[in-house]
C-alpha cells in the first residue's frame, strides 16, 4: 500500500457530488500522474470488482489505508498511555478492569 504515494502533480480542481457510505458528499476533482504499472493495477482491480470507475477503486483503497493509519495511531496512543503509568496506577487500572468484568458476568447470568 506504501506504493500509493499520490503527492504528485495536481492539475485540475473542481467539485463533484458522489455517494459514499449512503450519503452524498462533495468531492474534489484532482488529476495525478501515476506510473503505468499503478494505472494497470487500478484498472485490473476495477475490472475484477466490476467497479464503476478507477476513481472509485482508488477511493476505496485510500479510505482503507486512512482507516488503518487512524487505527494504528489510536493503538500507539493507548500503548503510550499505559506505558506511562506507574506500577501503582497500572495495578489500580487492572483492579478496575477485573471489577468491570465481574459485574458484566453477573449481568449476563442474571
Amino acid at each position: 500500500m506504501g506504493a500509493f504515494l499520490l503527492f504528485l502533480d495536481t492539475r485540475i480542481t473542481g467539485r463533484i457530488m458522489s455517494r459514499t457510505e449512503g450519503r452524498v458528499e462533495p468531492k474534489a476533482k484532482k488529476s495525478y500522474t501515476l506510473s503505468r504499472e499503478t494505472v494497470a493495477f487500478l484498472e485490473t482491480v476495477r475490472k475484477k470488482r466490476r467497479a464503476e470507475s478507477v476513481s472509485s477503486v482508488l477511493e476505496e483503497i485510500l479510505q482503507s489505508a486512512r482507516r488503518e493509519f487512524e487505527r494504528a495511531s489510536v493503538e500507539r496512543a493507548v500503548a503510550d498511555y499505559y506505558s506511562g503509568l506507574t506500577g501503582k496506577e497500572a495495578a489500580e487500572r487492572a483492579e478496575w478492569g477485573e471489577f468491570g468484568l465481574a459485574e458484566f458476568s453477573k449481568q449476563e447470568r442474571g
